[in-house]
C-alpha cells in the first residue's frame, strides 16, 4: 500500500511559482513511476505530467509543458511539480498519483487526497 500526501498548494498571484511536492507516508516512492493530475470544478480529471521511478524520463502535457516541471528526488522520497508563471486556469486541486505510467487516470493505483491550487489575476 502507497499512501501518498500532496502538500505546496495555495493560493498564489498569476506569475507567481508555487512548488508542489508528494511524498509518502511509509513505502519508498523511489520504485515506482509517478504522475501529477489536476481537477477543477465541474471538470474531469486532467493529467498534468509523470516521471518514471528513476527520474531519467519525464513528460508533460502539451498545455504545461513550457511552464511545469516534473522532478524527483529518491532520497527525499518526494516527487515535485513546479509551476511557473501560474493563470488563474490553472486553478484545481492537484492529485500526485503511483504506480501507473499514462496519462489516464484509471492508470494508476493509488492517489493522495490532493492539494489545492488557487491562481488569482
Amino acid at each position: 500500500q502507497v499512501q501518498l500526501v500532496e502538500s505546496g498548494g495555495g493560493l498564489a498571484q498569476a506569475g507567481d511559482s508555487l512548488r508542489l511536492s508528494c511524498t509518502s507516508s511509509g513505502r519508498t516512492l523511489s520504485s515506482w513511476h509517478m504522475g501529477w493530475f489536476r481537477q477543477a470544478p465541474g471538470k474531469e480529471r486532467e493529467f498534468v505530467a509523470r516521471i518514471s521511478w528513476s527520474g531519467s524520463s519525464t513528460y508533460l502535457a502539451d498545455s504545461f509543458e513550457c511552464r511545469f516541471t516534473i522532478s524527483r528526488d529518491n532520497a527525499k522520497n518526494t516527487v515535485f511539480l513546479q509551476m511557473n508563471r501560474p493563470k488563474p486556469e490553472d486553478t484545481a486541486v492537484y492529485y500526485c498519483a503511483a504506480g501507473g505510467w499514462g496519462s489516464s487516470a484509471a492508470e494508476y493505483d493509488y492517489w493522495g487526497q490532493g492539494t489545492q491550487v488557487t491562481v488569482s489575476s
